[in-house]
């Protein structure tokens, strides 16, 4: 197999599973498919505009080794395939959470709190690094709105679902930032991350992709309810 496949074939790896199973009797999740995509047309737009602007600064690249060529603007087309395929089998896993441990419990107000004030503190004194400071601040503010302006009570799910989903995180990311593989699909300019790697991966990955997910979830969650609304208003 060449190797231009190889970040192609981990997007595609990472749906497959979720995908088949979204047919399954007692999960259905094909019925939540309207939700997901609306949800995350708004969220991948947003993350794809600031992926662009980072690759344009160099916070990060790609390495054409691994990929297959084809581009919108200045980013891969398997990169855009990962702001679609990577939310589509981590809401698939939260969809499944919420079935099998519908009201999970943790003290999610807490540990919101105690995130919050790392996230700030750590992105506060790394002002100057672009990948820790938007991302820990970025996050910061979203779990704030969230949890205690709009009051969303998904959360503690969405922390058990995310506890879960940092196993295939290590899996695809140590892929894509060099784990068993030559050269790294995804390089970065550690001038502008704390150049902690857990392994190949920097710790930034972590809060990046909760903050890209969480934000899948909370339009997911509110296009339900909305949907629920004009059910009842309907009859």
């Amino acid at each position: 197999m060449p190797t231009k496949y190889t970040y192609l074939l981990i997007n595609l790896g990472s749906v497959l599973i979720p995908f088949l199973f979204s047919f399954h009797p007692r999960l259905q999740f094909y019925k939540k498919w309207r939700y997901f995509l609306g949800g995350n047309m708004v969220v991948s737009s947003l993350f794809i505009l600031w992926d662009m602007y980072y690759t344009h600064l160099g916070v990060w690249g790609f390495n054409p080794t691994y990929l297959t060529g084809y581009y919108v603007m200045n980013l891969p087309i398997e990169e855009i395939m990962f702001f679609i395929c990577i939310p589509f089998a981590s809401i698939y896993s939260y969809h499944c959470f919420r079935i099998f441990f519908p009201s999970p419990n943790l003290p999610y107000r807490q540990i919101t709190g105690i995130l919050i004030w790392i996230l700030i503190i750590i992105g506060g004194i790394h002002y100057d690094k672009l990948y820790t400071s938007v991302s820990f601040i970025g996050l910061a503010f979203f779990l704030l709105l969230v949890v205690f302006i709009y009051k969303g009570d998904w959360i503690a799910s969405f922390y058990l679902a995310f506890a879960f989903l940092l196993i295939p995180f290590f899996i695809v990311n140590g892929i894509l930032t060099g784990t068993g593989l030559e050269h790294p699909i995804v390089w970065y300019d550690n001038n502008e991350n704390l150049g902690i790697r857990m392994l190949t991966i920097p710790v930034e990955d972590t809060f990046y992709g909760m903050l890209l997910l969480m934000g899948n979830v909370a339009i997911y969650e509110r296009l339900q309810i909305s949907r629920k609304i004009e059910e009842v208003t309907l009859n």
